[in-house]
């Protein structure tokens, strides 16, 4: 199985009679799907056909979508707006009334924005949404590519983390075989904290004790920590593995190797194993920050 990333670009062409048109469509990160659109006026009713298309190929991620529109004007054919034309004169003579000036000539009011009109042939309905069904069809295309291009993606940091959980693998095996960690070294510990406890307060009561006892074990036993992580490495692993939108769980699954990490460091009775838990904490970061790149 393959996991996506989050990253990636597309663009489809396309083309009907006089109009050409070009998608792009564009992801990056985001917590969920995030899909905005850009479209030229007179082409919204594509707006919730283009979007269902793309919440179809991703699941997580910001989307942006853009069409592009290329009309050819042979077919148009240029067409006097008289309602403007009316509107101009109504001006001109209000302004000859009071100023007395003097009548623009015709090439000058050819400059007024809205006079002539490129007149577009009316397509009926069935026309329409022909036209609207090709287009789609080639956003379809370019989400594809989309698709595809996450995919690799997806699978070039598949590899990287999967280096970057061999090297937290060998961290959690390192800790697990460090003298702090042997029980011996342990129970060495343990007695000299009892055996201090007991110097400055040599009538503890024996419940007392025994409460003072688990807490300074719970305090110096970190093989529960090495353990849960290497549990959680191997959640990784088989998340990894079975593909899919896997990143939100992989994403908490960081967060709780992260907590053991910082646990190990709070617990470490020597510089060694200190180390070991910062460097535990530096890979699982840099492994989360792959983490978020993934649907």
């Amino acid at each position: 199985m393959t996991v996506a990333s989050m990253t990636g670009f597309a663009r489809a062409e396309g083309g009907d009679g006089d109009l050409r048109w070009s998608w792009e469509v564009r992801s990056v990160n985001g917590r969920n799907l995030d899909i905005r659109v850009r479209f030229p006026a007179g082409f919204e009713a594509l707006d919730g056909p283009a979007r269902a298309l793309v919440a179809e190929r991703c699941r997580r991620g910001s989307v942006n979508l853009m069409l592009a529109i290329n009309r050819e004007r042979s077919r148009a054919l240029p067409r006097l707006n008289r309602a403007a034309v009316d509107a101009v004169v109504a001006i001109l003579a209000d302004l000859r009334d009071r100023f007395g000036a003097e009548a623009p000539r015709l090439d000058g009011l050819l400059q007024v924005p809205g006079l002539i009109e490129l007149d577009q042939p009316d397509e009926g309905a069935e026309a329409r949404d022909r036209r609207e069904r090709v287009m789609l069809e080639s956003l379809k295309a370019a989400l594809v590519q989309l698709a595809t291009m996450r995919l690799e993606e997806g699978e070039r940091l598949r590899h990287v983390m999967g280096d970057q959980l061999a090297a937290i693998t060998s961290l959690a095996q390192a800790a697990a075989a460090s003298e702090a960690a042997q029980p011996r070294v342990f129970r060495e510990r343990l007695r000299a904290q009892l055996a201090l406890l007991l110097e400055e307060a040599p009538g503890l009561p024996e419940e007392r004790l025994a409460q003072e006892a688990a807490l300074l074990a719970s305090r110096a036993d970190v093989r529960e920590e090495i353990d849960r992580l290497s549990a959680h490495v191997a959640a990784v692993d088989q998340t990894i593995a079975g593909g899919g939108a896997v990143g939100r769980r992989l994403d908490f699954l960081c967060q709780e190797m992260n907590r053991e990490a910082n646990t190990l460091c709070s617990k470490a009775a020597d510089v060694a194993l200190t180390r070991i838990g910062v460097d535990l904490k530096v890979m699982i970061e840099q492994l989360r920050e792959q983490v978020q790149n993934l649907e």
